[in-house]
């Protein structure tokens, strides 16, 4: 199956001194994944099979109402072509 990019940002309800906390958990969750990611400072894109994607993101609600989120606001965008798409090949050019 073809990869693609699915973009994740998680809005965790709670206390503001918190917040990096969780984040914190919802990224290493994703570096221990070994998928490609690239953290922004609003949302982790990450390189992968669809389903395998989807997972991460099932898991990263949890994450996050496991340290303590009654609720769990996420924005999800997902990059998409029958011959796969690639991080490199989007952003390679910017990098320095």
């Amino acid at each position: 199956m073809a990869k693609v990019n699915l973009s994740l940002q998680v809005i965790p309800t709670v206390p503001d001194d918190q917040l990096y906390a969780v984040v914190d958990k919802v990224i290493e969750m994703i570096e221990d994944s070994g998928l490609q990611y690239v953290v922004s400072p609003f949302e982790t894109s990450i390189e992968g099979e669809l389903d395998e994607l989807l997972i991460i993101v099932k898991n990263a609600q949890d994450i996050c109402t496991d340290y303590g989120a009654e609720r769990v606001v996420s924005i999800i965008k997902i990059d998409y072509k029958k011959e796969g798409v690639t991080i490199d090949e989007k952003i390679s050019k910017y990098q320095r």
